[in-house]
């Protein structure tokens, strides 16, 4: 599958793919940001490259936070960022001489992923919160076995932590003073979770859409009690039915040069959006 393409061949690839047009006088375009799509911009910019020999991109992770700090400072063209800038990072922009753009890039589902030895089915938003904020410790309480959670985090760093709790934890409420419980593991990537759900029969994570594979079993979520439980799908995020759904975005300062602007042309094109379709998120279009 596409989206199994070795992380260290790519990331070879596009060192390399730096190092020339660096030797050519050709500066990398810099992408930075977000660990929920750096698979999904490697996947991009590999494409891109062989269709635009001159033009070189050099991505790399970090989080969302990471690559919006990096776009207000000056040293990114592109943040990824899996979760909209905040009103006072816009403003500290703004005083440095930042204009951030948004563009709308993909989709994707924040997907509750768990052991496939775990015999938990389905959880509801306030199950999910609860686990998170300490209020729900043992999997008996959700219908499985008599073990204590293993709560798995994003690092604050990250956009997708940031939406979890905005959107999950405080069910979308500013004023909820609800928080990630102390216990709760902040773990430094999705692949990082992904390992640790893989082995832990205890562990509970969250991760995006194109991280999941058959180490891990996603769980179905449902608004509350009275709501049917959804699997995180293409379709389900696409048709609006899954709960936990967010855009994933692009930012750059101001209106983009004309090479940012290709780049993004490509993102955009039918052949961009077939790529977000293979890493399997969501296209926009």
């Amino acid at each position: 599958m596409f989206k199994k393409v070795i992380f260290a061949s790519l990331f070879l690839l596009l060192s390399v793919a730096f190092l020339l047009g660096c030797a050519s006088g050709n500066k990398a375009i810099q992408i930075r940001g977000s660990d929920t799509m750096v698979n999904l911009g490697q996947a991009w910019a590999e494409v891109f490259m062989k269709e635009h020999s001159d033009i070189s991109l050099a991505i790399t992770g970090g989080g969302s936070g990471t690559g919006i700090a990096a776009l207000i400072s000056g040293a990114t063209d592109i943040a990824q960022a899996s979760r909209n800038m905040e009103p006072s990072e816009i403003e500290m922009a703004k005083k440095r001489g930042i204009n951030p753009k948004e563009f709308h890039v993909a989709n994707d589902g924040v997907t509750i992923v768990i052991n496939p030895s775990n015999p938990v089915s389905k959880l509801t938003m306030q199950q999910l919160a609860d686990i998170y904020t300490g209020k729900i410790k043992n999997w008996k309480e959700v219908g499985g076995k008599d073990e204590k959670i293993v709560a798995l985090s994003r690092d604050r760093n990250s956009g997708t932590h940031v939406f979890f709790l905005e959107h999950v934890i405080k069910h979308g409420d500013k004023n909820n003073k609800d928080e990630f419980n102390q216990s709760a593991l902040m773990m430094p990537s999705s692949q990082a979770i992904v390992e640790e759900v893989a082995s832990n029969s205890s562990a509970i994570g969250y991760i995006g859409l194109g991280y999941l594979n058959d180490r891990q079993k996603a769980v179905p979520i449902a608004k509350d009690g009275k709501s049917p439980y959804v699997f995180p799908s293409i379709d389900t995020v696409k048709n609006g039915k899954y709960p936990i759904a967010r855009s994933l975005l692009f930012y750059t300062n101001g209106e983009p040069t004309e090479k940012i602007k290709s780049f993004l042309d490509f993102v955009f094109s039918p052949e961009g959006q077939k790529i977000v379709l293979k890493m399997d998120f969501v296209p926009v279009k």
